[in-house]
């Protein structure tokens, strides 16, 4: 048995929903997952996160994406959207155009058809994505494309895809390579570059690595931004927002299988739970489901910032006793 113990800020609801994308993951990748949070230490939270296998979850879930090719997928029959160059013609190469800028670092990803889908019909800005490795296993992301009765959760708006923004936090975004150059330099550090540049750190505290990002699905708090605040708009001047490229991504993974609780007035309710849990288990205790185990309780407002829906930090509810 293996575990991975790593400090979350339980007010930062993107922390929160990334240790579910731990979980979430290393149960798919290593089987039979168990995860809890403890606060005994009231400073510094704690996930943990354990399996019954000799590699710890954490640094395997890391390895695991870092090292995985992301292809977006699309419904049988769906035909990539042509797309004018500069000389105003259409430009259809048979491979899947990311975003409508040339900034990311992969322009271009091929694009894979399924016989199904998660939702009634393909939105080239939405298309779920695969996570292949080396063995050619894939691990499937949909959540912001679910056509279930639950609510998809998708933050993100624009001409980003889910592809473009995964590759982009994965590996970073370059800018346009100058004359008899190959590639540009980097702009914004992706999980990739971090994970080299310092990787006993982000073992260990995985979520405290921030860097200027250029787009996201925009649920990590410490990102979160509107013009009237700001003072300006930072996608206009095209400049970098600090936040946590991993928390982005792994909270979209933590949402895979559950969504938080949508109440009134754009607030959104979270718990955490002090006990180790199954994952199917935890999916439930996420939502506030199970009374009779040891939770804490948690809202927080989804604010406009354009077209965007940015998540920010959260308050604690009140525990009420039954007398």
């Amino acid at each position: 048995m293996a575990e991975s113990i790593i400090p979350v800020d339980l007010f930062n609801p993107g922390q929160v929903f990334a240790c579910l994308g731990f979980m979430e993951l290393a149960d798919v990748l290593l089987g039979e997952a168990e995860a809890g949070f403890d606060w005994t230490e009231p400073s510094q939270p704690r996930f943990h996160l354990s399996v019954p296998s000799d590699q710890e979850p954490v640094p395997f879930v890391l390895k695991f994406i870092t090292s995985s090719t992301v292809i977006p997928v699309a419904p049988l029959g769906y035909i990539t959207p042509k797309k004018k160059n500069k000389n105003g013609k259409n430009n259809n190469d048979g491979n899947y155009t990311s975003d409508h800028d040339t900034e990311v670092c992969s322009e271009h990803t091929k694009l894979e058809h399924s016989d199904t889908f998660s939702a009634s019909k393909a939105d080239e800005m939405s298309l779920p994505v695969r996570f292949y490795n080396s063995d050619n296993n894939f691990i499937e992301l949909t959540h912001w494309a679910d056509g279930s009765s639950r609510a998809s959760f998708k933050l993100y708006s624009g001409n980003r895809s889910a592809a473009h923004i995964i590759n982009s936090m994965l590996h970073g975004v370059r800018e346009k390579p100058g004359k008899n150059k190959h590639q540009g330099k980097i702009k914004y550090k992706g999980i990739a570059q971090l994970l080299r540049e310092n990787p006993e750190m982000f073992m260990e505290r995985p979520f405290d690595i921030l860097t200027p990002i250029g787009g996201s699905f925009n649920f990590d708090s410490r990102g979160a931004w509107n013009a009237l605040d700001a003072g300006y708009s930072p996608n206009t001047q095209k400049h970098g927002v600090v936040a946590s490229p991993l928390v982005h991504l792994l909270a979209a993974c933590g949402l895979e299988n559950t969504r938080p609780v949508e109440l009134a007035n754009h607030q959104i309710r979270y718990c955490v739970w002090s006990c180790m849990l199954p994952v199917n288990i935890a999916r439930v205790a996420f939502q506030g489901c199970i009374p009779s185990i040891p939770s804490r309780s948690f809202h927080f407002n989804l604010v406009l910032s354009g077209k965007n829906k940015i998540v920010t930090f959260a308050h604690e509810e009140k525990q009420h006793e039954d007398h």
